[in-house]
């Protein structure tokens, strides 16, 4: 760390009354502020580069998740809410993994603000494992089922 510079920065905060300066190079990043008692805080923040990967190994990597991608359908939570497998405590469960599916069936129930919305199955195919516990908070976007079409 260049100290001339820091006390460059610092003398460049007070004298045009700054409350904060960043300052980011290459391979680092320097951020002053300014307190409420007039105190200059500095934060050096060093960033550092990730070591070269065996290209082998990110290449299967890469071609795993494609195969994923490409062989499973995700059913996300379209919004922020608890998760439900059956319309009540007593009921059976709406799906099952292993179960075959039609396009609109129900598979589950997200409940946000009393309100129960059920999540219907965008494709016909097999459920190939459901990713979330019954009774379980979810957020949105989070993946709630695999789904093998057919």
């Amino acid at each position: 760390m260049d100290i001339d510079k820091l006390e460059k920065l610092i003398k460049l905060l007070k004298d045009n009354d700054l409350h904060e300066i960043e300052i980011e190079e290459k391979d680092s990043r320097i951020k002053v502020k300014s307190c409420a008692d007039q105190q200059v805080i500095a934060q050096p923040q060093v960033s550092y580069k990730a070591a070269p990967v065996n290209r082998e190994i990110e290449k299967e990597e890469e071609a795993e998740a494609e195969k994923t991608e490409s062989e499973y359908k995700i059913i996300m939570s379209p919004m922020v809410g608890t998760f439900y497998r059956s319309p009540s405590p007593e009921a059976p469960f709406y799906v099952e993994e292993g179960q075959i599916i039609n396009k609109g069936q129900v598979l589950c129930i997200v409940e946000a603000m009393k309100l129960m919305n059920e999540i219907e199955a965008e494709i016909k195919g097999k459920i190939v494992s459901i990713l979330v516990e019954n009774g379980q908070p979810v957020e949105y976007g989070e993946p709630l089922f695999e789904i093998a079409p057919t």
